[in-house]
């Protein structure tokens, strides 16, 4: 085998490496709709690292990325509230995380619904939209497994800027 061979071959596999690797660990992202308002907006476009929670378990405050409930259709984004073993509940336009009204800084508008308390099951989440009145999120349908998260959002690529972070004591 020639040598000018072998180093187009290791180029060739270094490339395809580096490919798999960043096909691993980071993922683009689009923000459908106005969930997410004013924190993210329709059509902006998000980098997702997908390695985090490999090495962690997700946290109060972050903005992930995840697997409809359905199934179907594109991936949602929304805000972790409650972690596995946490209480919430939703009254008097206030979220409340193991009795505690939680500041969200980042909110459109304050619920206009409510929610009774319940416990968190082990291996669930709750995630909200930060545009509380208009968002599909755990408040109707539920806690969401951690099988269905793909990962934490990182960088705003359109428009660029980073992503700000909260974190929500309970």
């Amino acid at each position: 085998m020639s040598n000018q061979f072998r180093q187009v071959l290791a180029v060739v596999l270094i490339a395809v490496g580096v490919f798999f690797l960043s096909r691993a660990t980071v993922q683009s992202s689009v923000v459908v709709g106005s969930s997410m308002e004013p924190s993210f907006e329709d059509g902006q476009r998000l980098l997702v690292n997908k390695a985090v929670y490999h090495l962690r378990e997700p946290q109060r405050g972050e903005v992930i990325v995840f697997q409809p409930p359905s199934g179907h259709g594109p991936d949602f984004i929304k805000r972790i509230i409650a972690l596995p073993g946490d209480t919430i509940e939703i009254k008097d336009g206030e979220v409340y995380l193991n009795d505690q009204a939680i500041d969200e800084p980042y909110i459109k508008a304050h619920p206009l619904y409510t929610m009774e308390s319940q416990e968190i099951p082990e291996g669930e989440y709750f995630v909200l939209g930060d545009n509380r009145n208009n968002s599909n999120d755990s408040h109707s349908w539920g806690t969401l497994s951690r099988e269905k998260i793909i990962g934490k959002v990182w960088i705003s690529v359109w428009p660029p800027g980073t992503i700000p972070s909260y974190t929500l004591e309970g």
